[in-house]
């Protein structure tokens, strides 16, 4: 086992003092983003032409419906569906992950923000779901080409929307990638503690505990009988009768281009 290279233990004065360097580096930081985010909503509006029809809970909707009255809406595309993580006990992961992170929406709706989850699943399968996973927030079943035009066809992604008086749709903003990690409140916590996420893209000191990224989070009802993560495609090890080969890009450990991988890492 290799020890841990821990950093020095100091007196309160001098912890301080590195506490208040930290704290500089971490305003500049702070005000960085908050630069960013003004050049975000300066972003130009791309026009949102095609009639895009979901399936919800009470039947066929719009994407117009899916603002519930408000003036903007976000959509983040989940991977729950056929064809994802060990269907049909769960969906992908990571995605699965995310979902566990949705907040209580209400304050999110005082700002005049719809949040929704899109995937290509039923609505019966995504209601079976939520009812095991403990997911609450609104979640409408893509019936169209939505998730090819916006990007998110085969790999999760956020997209914001706006409408105008004339109920006319703007695209405004996407994100995906590391870029969604924003969103889960696990990461950020655990960006603050002495060992961080523990992944082994992270520069620590040495000898501290880290894990290939993707294979320590699973859903929220398997941490008990945790398995390792499977790539979309790849073959079930549980699965006596599954005899397919592992992807061509994952035999050697890289990582394929599939949902809930990261090419940023």
């Amino acid at each position: 086992m290799t020890t841990m290279r821990t950093p020095p233990v100091v007196s309160e004065q001098e912890w301080l003092e590195a506490w208040r360097e930290m704290l500089v580096k971490e305003k500049a930081a702070m005000r960085a983003r908050d630069a960013l985010a003004a050049q975000r909503r300066r972003m130009p509006w791309l026009a949102v032409d095609k009639n895009y029809e979901f399936e919800g809970p009470a039947g066929r909707v719009s994407l117009l419906n899916l603002f519930d009255g408000r003036r903007q809406l976000i959509v983040y595309r989940a991977f729950i569906e056929p064809g994802t993580g060990d269907w049909p006990e769960h969906g992908c992961q990571g995605c699965s992950l995310m979902a566990d992170h949705v907040p209580n929406l209400a304050h999110l709706n005082a700002r005049d923000t719809t949040f929704v989850y899109a995937s290509r699943a039923s609505q019966a399968d995504l209601e079976r779901m939520k009812a095991k996973m403990g997911w609450r927030h609104p979640w409408f079943t893509i019936t169209d080409d939505f998730d090819v035009d916006f990007g998110v066809q085969d790999w999760h992604g956020t997209n914001a929307f706006i409408r105008d008086d004339a109920d006319r749709i703007y695209r405004t903003y996407f994100v995906s990638g590391r870029g969604d990690e924003t969103f889960v409140t696990t990461w950020n916590l655990l960006d603050i503690t002495a060992l961080g996420r523990q992944e082994n893209w992270e520069d620590s000191p040495e000898g501290y505990p880290q894990d290939p990224p993707y294979e320590w989070w699973t859903w929220n009802d398997s941490y008990a009988q945790h398995r390792p993560w499977r790539w979309f495609g790849d073959p079930d090890p549980d699965d006596p009768h599954d005899q397919r080969p592992p992807r061509p890009d994952t035999q050697d450990g890289t990582v394929a281009a599939a949902c809930c991988t990261d090419r940023s890492h």
